[in-house]
């Protein structure tokens, strides 16, 4: 049986894809099968849309205090079925949706993504990991190459446009106290929170 949703802590994550354009050093990913105590995240296919809303309703959202799209892949591969998705969640609670994210949306889907976002997604969370753009390729090894960084930004810029909350991540282990203060006056001028994260071993 496939591990569509799992709970971590007080939110209720799902695991729509394992395709993802990026192959970061520190991925979760390298180190097993699943996260949190979760069976394994491997899907051995993509869930349906209606598969998704159909776990979603066997947990029950009563039972968490967040929503997060959050698995072994990018999220937003699946954009249109993951907003079809949120849209379902929306009219049953009004329970806080979170998008974890690379960022790299609009190169992914090949247009400007964030606006699509709005009335249906709370917060966004986009890893930013680094300051400099050449440490982003070295660490991130997006498949997208050098252009990734500037989409990136972009794309959390304009999520500010349209999604109440944004924040932008980095990991302690792979950043130092400088360059955590970069990143922090780097979020201040696109308007988003710095969150650093701690490594997952």
């Amino acid at each position: 049986m496939m591990t569509i949703t799992y709970p971590v802590k007080s939110g209720l994550y799902i695991n729509m894809t394992n395709r993802c354009p990026c192959a970061c050093v520190f991925c979760l990913r390298h180190n097993g099968d699943g996260v949190y105590g979760s069976d394994s995240l491997w899907l051995e296919r993509e869930p349906t849309v209606e598969e998704v809303c159909a776990d979603i309703d066997r947990q029950g959202l009563d039972n968490f205090d967040e929503v997060v799209f959050c698995g072994y892949g990018e999220p937003t591969e699946r954009l249109n079925d993951l907003l079809q998705v949120a849209r379902y969640i929306k009219s049953k609670s009004d329970i806080p949706i979170r998008i974890n994210t690379n960022g790299l949306s609009d190169l992914i889907n090949g247009e400007p993504t964030a606006e699509k976002l709005s009335g249906l997604i709370d917060v966004v969370s986009v890893s930013l990991n680094t300051d400099d753009p050449k440490k982003y390729l070295d660490t991130v090894r997006p498949k997208f190459g050098e252009k990734s960084y500037g989409a990136m930004l972009d794309f959390a810029r304009d999520c500010v446009k349209y999604v109440p909350k944004v924040v932008m991540t980095v990991v302690d282990k792979v950043t130092d106290k400088a360059e955590q203060d970069r990143c922090r006056a780097l979020c201040d001028s696109l308007g988003v929170t710095l969150r650093v994260r701690p490594f997952e071993e």
